[in-house]
């Protein structure tokens, strides 16, 4: 048989591994047998496979090299079937309708911040989801525990991602954004005048999160009116399990984020002024987030919001964790005619540069 593509299975099996929410250690071995051999000669790695000297390459294990024998005899791997055979669970038509409608994400992390994958290898997974375009968010600079970008740091990403965008498939964009943190004066972290730059800004709080009633809801009121904020991210701030142990970034690594409540504020005041000036209210897709609960997205529905159903991927498996904001979008009853996801590019982005 025809040898396959071993560096691509075993990308394919550490993609469905993060999608399962598997242990990092899983994820980082595959991972890293695939870089290990996309720095060698194909000859060189079809001769160590047959002379069973694959396990002396730092990076390469039993399980991996075992992967790889069966990829270049033409097999696909046991490894990989498994996997394929035992994915995910079927959406019911109203939720698979609205994942179907979806054509980017608009919360997105890359190794520049705390995700664990460069930017390319999160813009191909995208590319291989069938989406167009993909909102790239990195933190901001308040967020140390994330390596947030400083100015100088965003501004170099915006020169990187010009570039890796001439390279990526036609009818594929990387749209520039940020996730910025909304400070304790509901300001938001980060230049005024690259905020005006990026295509889509997405605001969350991080910081202060069991600040007293009042003071939340001024804080997140002000960053709402601030034309430079296009989505509010996270916005209770919950954790209902501790973090995926898929997620391999720097900011995130060896780290379990406990469990915690929400964060208090009046959700009628923040989504009416949602409404007013055209903010959209993420739909956090995160399975230990699952933010806001579906109460809020509800009250936020009746108070004539818009959404963004995001994944707030840290890795290319993750970018594929829509599917679960789909099935709490669709149990609250949200048309895909209010999520701004479901518009093109260019509709999305002029949105963003219109409320700006």
């Amino acid at each position: 048989m025809k040898a396959r593509d071993p560096i691509a299975d075993l990308r394919r099996i550490a993609f469905l591994l993060e999608r399962a929410n598997e242990a990092t250690y899983r994820v980082r071995a595959f991972r890293s047998a695939a870089k290990a051999l996309a720095g060698l000669p194909a000859a060189e790695v079809t001769e160590r496979a047959g002379n069973g000297t694959l396990t002396k390459l730092a990076g390469v294990g039993d399980v991996t090299a075992r992967c790889v024998a069966e990829s270049l005899a033409g097999e696909e791997p046991v490894y990989l079937r498994r996997l394929v055979a035992t994915e995910g669970s079927d959406l019911d038509a109203e939720a698979t309708a609205l994942r179907v409608a979806l054509r980017g994400d608009c919360h997105t992390h890359s190794d520049w911040s705390d995700g664990g994958s460069p930017i390319e290898e999160m813009a191909l997974a995208a590319v291989e989801l069938g989406h167009e375009y993909m909102v790239l968010t990195d933190h901001s600079p308040r967020l140390k525990v994330a390596r947030g970008l400083t100015a100088d740091r965003l501004r170099r990403q915006l020169d990187h991602v010009a570039q890796v965008n001439a390279a990526l498939p036609e009818g594929f964009r990387i749209l520039t954004g940020i996730e910025v943190d909304i400070l304790a004066d509901g300001s938001l972290d980060q230049d005024e005048e690259l905020l005006a730059r990026l295509d889509v800004v997405v605001g969350s709080v991080h910081s202060g999160l069991n600040d007293e009633r009042a003071k939340m809801t001024r804080r997140m009121l002000t960053a709402v009116a601030n034309p430079h904020l296009d989505i509010l991210g996270h916005c209770t701030g919950r954790m209902v399990s501790s973090r995926p142990a898929g997620v391999t970034g720097p900011g995130d690594r060896g780290h379990r984020a406990r469990i915690r409540g929400e964060s208090d504020f009046d959700a009628d005041a923040v989504f009416a002024a949602c409404a007013e000036h055209d903010t959209a209210v993420e739909i956090n897709s995160r399975p230990e987030r699952q933010d806001p609960p579906k109460r809020l997205i509800r009250r936020a529905l009746e108070a004539g919001c818009r959404f963004a159903i995001n994944t707030d991927a840290h890795a290319p498996g993750q970018l594929d964790w829509q599917r679960f904001g789909c099935e709490r979008a669709a149990r609250c009853g949200v048309p895909a005619d209010r999520v701004v996801n479901t518009w093109s590019a260019k509709q999305l982005v002029e949105w963003a540069g219109d409320r700006s």
